[in-house]
């Protein structure tokens, strides 16, 4: 008997005040059984970081190959955003960036380990796309805090990221990297 998705629901107060973009958001994430809790709260901020109208997580969340953890999609349905978790390989980058205009990734994992093996390797428009890292102690600390019906008041001022998750406070630099074309 397959396991099920872990349905979690957030209740987020969003400002992030280098974009302007002030939203309350009702969030139902499910978290796939193969998925880690790390994952998840990394795709979870990605989502509360790219928010824009028409963003959606993918319907296959991290099982899915068609389709990346988060996605941005415009009023005719076109795909103007595909925004990664983790460490996606050279190869879906590439094919990410032939379908949408605008590619992002973030991570959890050691940023200088994501970007090795895409170094040098045959990426459309590589130099245009972020690599965005969260320290992995404030990933780890809001992991712990993470529970099925969560609260979370989240602040962006100058790329530095303020969580308050069920009563915990985080406070982490969100530092951006670039893929080596060479």
């Amino acid at each position: 008997m397959a396991l099920s998705a872990t349905l979690h629901t957030f209740a987020v107060q969003l400002a992030d005040v280098d974009r302007g973009v002030y939203q309350d958001l009702e969030l139902r994430v499910a978290r796939h059984p193969s998925e880690t809790a790390e994952f998840m709260v990394t795709r979870l901020l990605a989502y509360c970081l790219e928010y824009e109208e028409g963003i959606a997580f993918s319907d296959g969340g991290v099982s899915s190959t068609d389709e990346p953890a988060v996605l941005v999609r415009d009023l005719t349905g076109r795909l103007t955003a595909w925004i990664e978790v983790g460490a996606p390989d050279a190869d879906r980058l590439h094919r990410a960036a032939k379908r949408a205009g605008r590619v992002a990734i973030y991570t959890h994992r050691d940023p200088a380990k994501v970007l090795a093996p895409l170094t040098g390797k045959r990426i459309h428009r590589a130099a245009e796309i972020p690599v965005y890292a969260i320290d992995r102690p404030a990933i780890d600390a809001a992991v712990a805090a993470v529970d099925r019906r969560n609260t979370i008041t989240l602040s962006i001022t100058e790329r530095h990221l303020y969580l308050n998750l069920n009563g915990i406070d985080v406070s982490t630099p969100i530092t951006e990297h670039r893929i080596p074309t060479a």
